[in-house]
């Protein structure tokens, strides 16, 4: 079975390839940047230059292959969804014209609103893609990535947090090595098949009170968070630097999941994944302080 796996240097992909290599499997590992991935992969897996939102390099780099681990790569252009519906095209040209059997796709949870979550819309379109090819698909609806702590690690620093939503809201929080863990799984797994949703919970919800609690524990500092409204946040977004579309996208994709949203996949055994904040902090927050 040839699996192909694109951003392998990515927060989930850095844990899902190592996976891979221990079960057997010698991946195809499809990235802009191969110089950027360790040495000692070049003996364990295959990989090839593709930009995952080019049709052509992708067609090109995954024939061969009967199931691909797909992320859509992070927007960077000022048009987000834009950039989500190239990486969905070339996605969708691979899958028909290579005779792709399986689709594992990282997406999000509030992908099953399919409008009105931000950037997440762009995680919802390329879900709609993959259904309409026919094949068997499973959507990871990932929640909120601890790792998102780390592209605001000046506020940690400081020991302020900032959020719109409000500090009570419990949502799901996971560690991106549980996700590869269920992505492998998935992956490997040949007893399923057809359209599968499958949520990846982490082991809680949390609220912002709460990580902010963990957090002071772990870290051994105090860090708080206060609630912004969404004007001062999209304000502070452009003064960052942010492109207006793009500032739009990150509020809406919390904003588009504060008021009356509800997972479609309910916390349960199968969601639930084990790694808890607290631990993730110590071991891979701590040493960027």
């Amino acid at each position: 079975m040839r699996i192909a796996v694109t951003t392998p240097n990515g927060n989930v992909g850095r844990h899902l390839t190592p996976m891979l290599v221990r079960a057997g499997v010698r991946p195809l590992l499809l990235t802009r940047h191969p110089e950027r991935l360790p040495a000692w992969l070049t003996a364990y897996a295959d990989i090839e230059r593709a930009d995952c939102r080019e049709p052509d390099e992708v067609v090109a780099a995954t024939e061969g292959v009967e199931v691909v681990y797909w992320v859509d790569p992070p927007a960077e252009s000022a048009d987000p969804l834009t950039d989500y519906a190239r990486a969905t095209e070339a996605l969708t040209a691979a899958v028909a014209r290579n005779g792709i059997r399986r689709v594992v796709f990282q997406s999000s949870v509030g992908a099953e609103k399919r409008r009105g979550a931000g950037e997440i819309d762009g995680l919802a379109a390329t879900e709609v893609a993959i259904d309409d090819l026919g094949v068997d698909v499973t959507h990871l609806r990932c929640g909120y990535f601890f790792t998102n702590l780390l592209f605001d690690i000046a506020s940690v620093r400081s020991g302020r947090l900032q959020t719109v939503l409000p500090l009570d809201h419990r949502m799901s929080w996971v560690a991106p090595r549980d996700i590869a863990e269920v992505a492998a799984l998935t992956l490997l797994n040949h007893d399923w098949s057809g359209r599968r949703v499958q949520a990846v919970h982490g082991p809680e919800d949390l609220s912002w009170a709460e990580v902010a609690q963990i957090l002071t524990a772990a870290l051994d500092r105090e860090v708080t968070v206060e609630r912004l409204s969404d004007d001062q946040l999209h304000a502070q977004y452009l003064a960052a630097g942010l492109p207006p579309a793009t500032a739009e996208a990150v509020l809406g994709m919390s904003t588009g999941l504060r008021d009356d949203f509800v997972p479609e996949q309910a916390r349960t055994a199968v969601t639930t994944t084990a790694t808890r904040l607290a631990t993730w902090a110590r071991d891979e927050l701590r040493p960027h302080l």
